[in-house]
Parts: C-alpha cells; structure tokens; sequence
C-alpha cells in the first residue's frame, strides 16, 4: 500500500517577522528554504510531489508532500542537522574571523540550545494525499518550547532574546553579580569589531553596517540569519548566493538639502489567498497526485518568472517563494525617481501577472506601502505585513494601500482588485485629473460635518453623490445596494446599518486621500 507523507514546520512567519533589514528577510528565506530542500532529499526525486523544481533551493515552500513513508524522528533528525550545520559555520566564521575572544567564547552552549529547540516539526501520513495532509493539521500543535533570557539585557531587534556575545551562556554571569556597565562596553566591544569583518580595516572611519551594523545587538538566530548572506558562508553550505546587496535602494542623502530631499519607496508584500484549502480540493479529485504535483511546479514556475522578469528600471522582487513574494519599488541614486503614478499603474497590472499561474481559482492579497524617506526599513516592514493582513481580512482578493509618511502617520484603502481602476476615472469639474479639487472639496464637507449619518436611517446618499460629481463613468450607485457594498468595503455579514453606512462613507474618504498622495499630479505626499 502506498503512505504519502506530509511534512512542515514551524515558526516560519515568526522567524521571517523578526526582520529590521531587507538583508534579515532575505536570509530568512534564504534558511527556510535550504531547511526545505534537506528535508525534500530524504525521498527519491521521482517520489516528491510537492515542492517541485527540488534543485531550485529560492524560493522552496515549507510545506512538503512525499510519496514515501518517513517517521518522525527521520524527519527531525534531517532538519536540525541541516540546521545545526548552519549554526556551526557561522559560529565558527566568527571564532575565525575575531581570534582575539579566544579565552572568552562561552557561548557554544547557547547555539546548541538554539540548534535543538528553534524548530517545531510536524509529520502526517495516510494512504491517500487527503488522509496525509488532514494527519499533518492534526499534528500541529503548539510550541514546545520559547527561547528564554535569564539574563534580562535583550537584542535590539526582538527587545526579548539574549544578545548574542562571546560571553554568552559563561558560569560567572549572574544578574546579581553583573557589573552592567563593563557587561555593556564587552558588548558594544565586540559588535564594532564584528562589524568591520566583511571591510578592510580603516581605523579612521566607522564601519559601514553592510551586514552588521556597529549599535546593533542580536540574538544568535538574528545574527545568523544575516550571516548566511555573506557569500563565503552562503557557499559553505551551498545556500543560494545573494546576487547583489540591497544598498542601491536609494531613500534619502546622508544631509538632507533642497536639491535632494529624500525619495519615496513602494514596498509591496502578496500571498495567495486560502492556497491549503486549494490543495485538499485538488487531492479529492481524480488523478490527485498528478493535479497538486502540476500546481507545485506552476506556483514555482510562476514565482521564479516574477523574481527574473520584474523590470529592473522600476526595482526588484525581494523573494517569491511561489504564492507570497515581497518586492521594492525604487531608483538607484543616480536615477530619476519613481513617481507615485507609475507605481500605481504597476499595481494595477499584479492580478494579469498573477494569472500567470493557471490557477485561477486563487485570488491574491496584497500589503502596498508608499513610504517616506525617513521611514525605519523596520517600520516598513511591519505596515507591509499588516497591510496585506488587512486586506485579507475584509474579504482577500483585494490591496490594502498606505501611504506611510514620515511622522510615522498613514492614511490606508482597501479596495478589491477588480474595482482599482475607479481611481484613474477621476474627472475634476473640468474634465482634468486634478485631484486638488476633490481634496480640497472633502476637506470642506468634513469640516462642516456634512457626511454625518443620520442615527435613525443610516443615510449615506450623500455622499455617493459627492463621488458621482467627480466619477462620473463608473458604477458608484454599486455603493447604495447592500451586497455589492459589502464586496466592495469589506465590512462583516452582522454589521449593524450604522455601521455599514459609516464604513462606506470611510471607504469614499479613504480613496480620495489615497488618490490624492499617489495620482496626482500637481501634489506630492505631504511631509507630516
């Protein structure tokens, strides 16, 4: 009898969340995916149904579908010697690279810790795709176990795991007996040293913070995560090399002046929506193994074109793992600078290129974030997660766009794909494009309280009249029927009429904000 086994792990979007810098995503992915493909090499490649494309390490999902039977313990043990392994090089990388901390590395203990109790694995089996995938969801259970930091100093990433240092895990190191002071200075010792491997040594100037930056403190997972980008590590353990770093991603000078005051940068991260429940419908069908072993090798497929074909003048994919991808929109320094339009005339092209698939039954989720300058790379990241959470959220199939200004404020819309385009309707009085008016016409209203709901009707006809005036050519009247409302704002199945005429009269308010930073052409966003 044929036993298929279905294989994943966990924390993965914890261990990708954990990021300040594009380079920490990449490596994240980068381990992910390695993790993976030593897992996918325990079955023959004739019996791997799913990741396909098992020589392309980019880009390899973590959940993983075999036509043999493996235990448990084959599993686990595969996964962490892989994973300890990466501990081990880049350990020893810098034992290598910083031999005066000889006598005082106590830290090896703190990488077994990691190396044995980082990853939760989880193994399913049945005789059929359906009975392996159903034993597998079972199985996931909680965590077993979370890192802790007896200690209380934390990374200044996470603000909770231990910093990693040589005297990490040392006998003598008591929060009693600690002078925090000295503590502190071992450290910033030993980060600015770290800091200056990947140069050549220039006493006289600070290090540039390419991998490490000199004020950073990391956790050992935080620092791995950054060192297997390196390429002498990434080689090592046959990872995929980072083909160039992150550093033309121009955003601002090092002293802003008039002449160049800093760009903006669209940010956008996607996800297929609901792609397991896509998987168990294919494996009920005939010729089951044949349908989900054909989707693995399109999504790769798919996500492999979108990493080469994205248009180098306009920025680049980040990775694309198959259903979720993350990218940047941007110019190099000696560029013209992006302008919001284009950006947002790419966006409206992402659900063509999504089709390119071939599976249509799939609809796409997707984070945008139109940043300024002087946005942390961090905070950025973090909108771009909840945005695309957002717009799953209210119903997936749809974008979440923000506009993140540089105060740290944003204004934020939500609008399903295929109703995008209303903002290229825009007609001012005048027949022109002016968005302006509408803004400056809103702003007036608002202030006047015009858009207030009447707490016995719930009337909102209003302000679907105020939007016919300046969109004169398309469906706004859809807004006044219920359930095409309901498509279009997202708003719940139980939400009361006051509730639903406040989240259309939000959704019109929202739109024309976005409409205003990212169409116009006579404004910029503002610097708030």
């Amino acid at each position: 009898m044929t036993i298929y086994t279905a294989i994943t792990f966990a924390p993965v979007q914890g261990f990708i969340e954990k990021s300040r810098k594009l380079r920490d995503l990449y490596g994240a992915s980068q381990i992910l995916s390695y993790l993976s493909q030593q897992i996918v090499k325990l079955a023959n490649s004739e019996d791997v149904i799913s990741p396909a494309r098992i020589k392309l390490q980019r880009g390899m999902p973590n959940r993983i579908l075999l036509k043999e039977e493996f235990t448990q313990e084959q599993v686990e043990k595969t996964m962490l010697s892989a994973w300890k392994q990466v501990l081990e090089e880049c350990r020893n990388w810098i034992e290598e690279k910083l031999p005066e901390y000889k006598n005082e590395y106590h830290w090896k203990k703190d990488w077994g810790k990691w190396g044995n109790y980082s990853w939760e694995i989880f193994v399913g089996k049945g005789d059929s795709i359906t009975a392996a995938m159903e034993d597998l969801d079972n199985c996931k259970l909680s965590r077993g176990w979370t890192a802790v930091n007896w200690i209380g100093e934390s990374s200044s990433l996470t603000g909770t795991d231990g910093i990693a240092f040589p005297g990490l895990g040392a006998e003598d190191r008591h929060p009693d007996k600690l002078n925090w002071r000295n503590e502190g200075m071992r450290i910033k010792e030993f980060y600015h040293k770290l800091a200056f491997i990947p140069y050549d040594p220039k006493p006289d100037k600070e290090p540039e913070g390419k991998y490490i930056a000199a004020n950073e403190r990391l956790s050992i997972p935080e620092l791995v995560k950054r060192l297997v980008t390196l390429p002498e590590i990434a080689k090592i353990l046959e990872m995929s090399v980072l083909e160039s770093s992150f550093s033309d991603i121009y955003r601002r000078p090092e002293k802003i002046t008039e002449k160049d005051k800093g760009r903006w940068t669209g940010w956008f991260m996607g996800d297929g929506d609901e792609v397991g429940k896509y998987l168990k419908k294919l494996a009920k069908q005939e010729n089951e193994e044949v349908l989900v072993k054909k989707f693995s090798q399109d999504m790769r497929e798919w996500g492999k074109n979108f990493y080469r074909d994205f248009p180098q003048d306009l920025g680049r994919v980040i990775y694309a793992g198959g259903d979720d991808f993350l990218g940047v929109i941007y110019s190099e320094q000696h560029e013209d600078e992006i302008q919001p339009q284009r950006a947002f005339d790419w966006l409206k092209s992402l659900p063509e290129e999504w089709k390119k698939n071939k599976h249509k039954d799939i609809t796409l989720s997707v984070g945008f974030i139109w940043a300024g300058h002087s946005v942390p790379q961090r905070d950025i990241l973090q909108h771009c997660r909840e945005a695309e959470k957002h717009a799953k959220s209210l119903g997936r199939d749809r974008i979440t766009i923000r506009i993140l200004f540089n105060s740290g404020q944003y204004v934020q819309w939500t609008c399903p794909w295929d109703y995008l385009d209303i903002l290229n309707q825009y007609r001012d009085r005048e027949g022109k494009s002016n968005w302006s008016h509408v803004y400056q016409d809103l702003a007036q209203l608002q202030s006047r309280h015009a858009f207030r709901i009447d707490a016995q009707t719930f009337d909102y006809k209003f302000a679907i009249n105020f939007l016919k005036i300046y969109f004169p050519h398309t469906h706004v009247d859809q807004l006044l029927d219920d359930s095409s409302a309901k498509y279009i704002v997202g708003f719940s199945d139980d939400a009361s009429g006051y509730e639903r005429a406040t989240a259309i009269i939000a959704w019109i308010n929202d739109m024309i904000n976005i409409g205003w930073h990212l169409c116009s052409n006579t404004s910029s966003p503002s610097a708030l």
